[in-house]
């Protein structure tokens, strides 16, 4: 029996922008995401995308916090989400490098809508609207 696999994702916030990004790989191809990756054992959420920003992207990030949890099953993949949000610290990075990855922008979280998203990303903002309509009813 498989277990499901635990992915922490950050929005990184910079003058009230998200920085988002085009996949340019076999899974999800051609969608737009947030930094995200597999926790690993004893690592805390705030940890993994702290270590993770930097080792991937050079990013430095600084003020995580929690935000949301998400339990996303597709028909052959099962993944816990931790959805935690941060703040820009610096960046210092090429990203010609990165054959995964193309169109970096910030933009207004607003905007994401805008977007074709990565699956568990746009599960993330189908919960956080219904959570918002199950409170104003």
């Amino acid at each position: 029996m498989y277990s499901p696999k635990v992915w922490t994702w950050v929005f990184v916030l910079k003058d009230k922008k998200i920085l988002i990004w085009k996949r340019k790989s076999s899974l999800w191809n051609e969608t737009r995401c947030i930094a995200w990756w597999h926790l690993e054992f004893w690592e805390s959420f705030e940890e993994c995308v702290k270590r993770e920003t930097k080792e991937e992207f050079n990013i430095e990030i600084k003020n995580v916090e929690f935000l949301w949890i998400t339990n996303f099953i597709t028909e052959n993949k099962h993944y816990v989400t931790i959805f935690m949000k941060s703040e820009y610290k610096s960046w210092k990075i090429d990203i010609s490098i990165y054959d995964e990855y193309s169109e970096w922008k910030w933009i207004d979280f607003e905007e994401l809508n805008n977007y074709n998203l990565f699956p568990i990303l746009k599960d993330f903002l189908d919960n956080i609207k219904n959570l918002k309509d199950k409170i104003n009813n």
